[in-house]
């Protein structure tokens, strides 16, 4: 590490000790950087300094030291890539995905809750647990809880039926976080173009049709779960 000083940000390199030698008094060492570890500013080290036992007054002052840390470890654990943060809504970071959890976006309509209770039975059959945004108000804003459990979830059912703008929304969210999505819908028509390349479940919705619906579901949680 270079001292930190008042023109710019000095930076630091990792590099590998190639020898080590006593001459006289002095120890020689002789060392290359590692060229796949790119430089590291002083400000980005001292967010995690002492993690790594290094003190506030080393960063000012020229000297050799050793200290008892894994290096890598520490590394690993702060400099990997960050998730991207939205401004319309936030995301945990780090990702806390719960592999039990599946959740249902559809309208917020009387006429979806059998549909609702299909999927959740499915979930328990497959010993997971189906939560709806309904179900839950962590949030003053209802974007807020949707988007939380989305995030949470391992996998995201979305129910086209009736081309729910809301819905769409929330599809997308759930592909760009990278979530397991399962279309259902009452008409292939409700697919948008953008979604008819994925397979997607269609159903009806009565007794037999919302039984078989189901039944798929919990087949396909099954595969999903692992």
């Amino acid at each position: 590490m270079a001292e930190t000083s008042g023109e710019g940000d000095s930076v630091a390199r990792v590099g590998i000790l190639t020898r080590t030698r006593i001459s006289g008094k002095e120890i020689q060492l002789e060392y290359v950087y590692d060229p796949a570890i790119p430089a590291l500013t002083n400000s980005r080290i001292k967010e995690f300094a002492a993690e790594l036992d290094i003190r506030d007054w080393e960063f000012h002052r020229t000297h050799w030291a050793v200290k008892d840390v894994d290096l890598f470890r520490v590394l690993l654990r702060h400099m990997q890539p960050r998730r991207q943060m939205p401004r319309v809504f936030h995301i945990s970071d780090p990702e806390r995905i719960e592999p039990s959890l599946v959740s249902a976006m559809m309208p917020f309509d009387p006429r979806f809750d059998d549909v609702h209770a299909a999927i959740k039975k499915a979930a328990e059959a497959a010993q997971l647990r189906c939560r709806r945004a309904d179900d839950i108000w962590e949030n003053p804003a209802v974007i807020q809880d949707v988007v939380t459990l989305i995030d949470r979830s391992k996998i995201v059912v979305c129910d086209c039926s009736g081309r729910n703008s809301n819905v769409f929304y929330e599809a997308g969210i759930a592909h760009t976080l990278g979530r397991e999505v399962i279309l259902i819908t009452q008409s292939d028509a409700d697919i948008p173009f953008d979604l008819r390349h994925l397979r997607f479940v269609e159903y009806r919705n009565d007794g037999e049709g919302l039984m078989e619906l189901s039944e798929r579901l919990r087949k396909r949680f099954v595969d999903l779960a692992g």
